[in-house]
C-alpha cells in the first residue's frame, strides 16, 4: 500500500511516496514557476519512481496555515486526484508534524485524527 504525500505549505514542495517498507521523496522551490508545473513535477517524480497513480491507496495534503497559491494548487491536485482515480484523500494540519516527520501521518491516519473528506485551506495572515 502506496501513499501520497503532498505539501506546499511550507518553503518547499514536497512530494512523498511512502509505506511500511520503504519511501521517495522529492522536494521544489515553493515558486510560481513550479506551481504553473505542479501536474508535470508530480508525474515526473512518480514515473522517476515507477510509481501509478493506480498503485496510491491513499493522499495526504497539507492544508496549512500557508500561502494561498500553495495551498490552493497543492489541494487542488489532490482532490483532482483523488476524484479521478477514487483514492482517499486526507487532510492535515503542519501543527501535526513534529520535525516534518511524515511517517508520524500513517499513525494518526489508524488513530483517526486526521481530517477526511472535506479539505479546506487554512491560510496564512
Amino acid at each position: 500500500m502506496k501513499n501520497l504525500i503532498i505539501d506546499a505549505a511550507n518553503d518547499k514542495i514536497v512530494f512523498l511516496i511512502i509505506n511500511e517498507k520503504q519511501s521517495y521523496t522529492t522536494t521544489h522551490a515553493n515558486s510560481r514557476e513550479n506551481f504553473d508545473n505542479f501536474m508535470s513535477l508530480l508525474l515526473s517524480f512518480l514515473k522517476k519512481n515507477k510509481i501509478n497513480l493506480d498503485d496510491i491507496k491513499k493522499i495526504f495534503v497539507n492544508q496549512g496555515p500557508g500561502k494561498f497559491s500553495s495551498l490552493r494548487i497543492s489541494i487542488s491536485v489532490a482532490k483532482a486526484i483523488s476524484l479521478s482515480k477514487n483514492i482517499e484523500l486526507i487532510g492535515f494540519e503542519k501543527k501535526v508534524l513534529k520535525n516534518r516527520n511524515y511517517g508520524d501521518l500513517l499513525k494518526l491516519d489508524k488513530k483517526n485524527l486526521l481530517i477526511k473528506g472535506l479539505i479546506k485551506p487554512i491560510y496564512s495572515s
